[in-house]
């Protein structure tokens, strides 16, 4: 495949790595010197467009790829309010995109473990939940795009928290999200469930960033002749029924 960068930060680095071991070529790297400049007959040049750039342009650079009828795999965070706005503009306009919070394929199970597990606990009450995520100095947005994930999938499963803050809340009625900020951390989660007498606790550790970009690589070359809005449970099948 052919594949532009949009964005090329440390995640757009270790994308263009492993897209190259698997045989991919890339014709076009947008970062904050050409971020102005490049063109939607620069993006028709490519097969897949792959978004990791920041919340204030991300929606403009989805909206590009649009234009230029090249499928966008988005991997951007801190910019759920417009995603709706967004989705519905691809499927208007017949196009493709792939969005997901979090691309590792450990993540992934993850979050299927948490809602399991959210699912399970609801019936225990005294049981307080309460998400922690630990992530590098860089990240521009808090909480991570994965905690929020979590924390809208525990709270589908649960009768008492109705809405998820971003510090540690007294309130039963919400669930805390502690965030924190440590050195080149590439991404720690950690759902845990606390009681008076015990705790239960989930966690997933990222060692570096290759999961996430073998994760987009790879949602890259699946999206590829299909329309439609898509997410990892299509990637990994979880929407099929057994």
């Amino acid at each position: 495949m052919d594949i532009a960068l949009i964005g090329y930060g440390k995640m757009g680095k270790e994308i263009e790595q492993i897209a190259l071991s698997r045989g991919h070529k890339i014709i076009l790297k947008v970062d904050a010197k050409n971020a102005e400049s490049y063109s939607i007959d620069d993006l028709k040049q490519a097969d897949v467009a792959i978004e990791f750039s920041t919340p204030e342009s991300v929606a403009n650079n989805i909206y590009h790829c649009f234009k230029s009828d090249v499928p966008v795999i988005i991997g951007t965070t801190g910019w759920l309010s417009k995603l709706d706005e967004v989705k519905k503009s691809c499927i208007k306009q017949n196009q493709a995109m792939f969005y997901a919070s979090n691309y590792s394929i450990g993540v992934n199970l993850f979050f299927k473990l948490n809602t399991y597990l959210a699912n399970l606990m609801n019936a225990y009450p005294a049981y307080d939940p309460q998400i922690e995520e630990i992530h590098h100095v860089h990240k521009l947005d808090s909480p991570s795009g994965t905690a929020i994930s979590l924390a809208n999938q525990l709270i589908e499963e649960n009768d008492f928290k109705k809405k998820w803050v971003n510090e540690i809340s007294e309130n039963n009625n919400e669930l805390g999200i502690i965030s924190k900020r440590i050195d080149e951390v590439p991404g720690t989660h950690i759902v845990t469930y606390r009681s008076e007498v015990d705790e239960i606790s989930i966690k997933h550790i990222a060692h570096n960033r290759k999961g996430f970009a073998l994760g987009a690589v790879i949602a890259a070359e699946w999206i590829q002749n299909k329309k439609g809005v898509f997410g990892m449970d299509d990637l990994m099948h979880f929407n099929k029924k057994c």
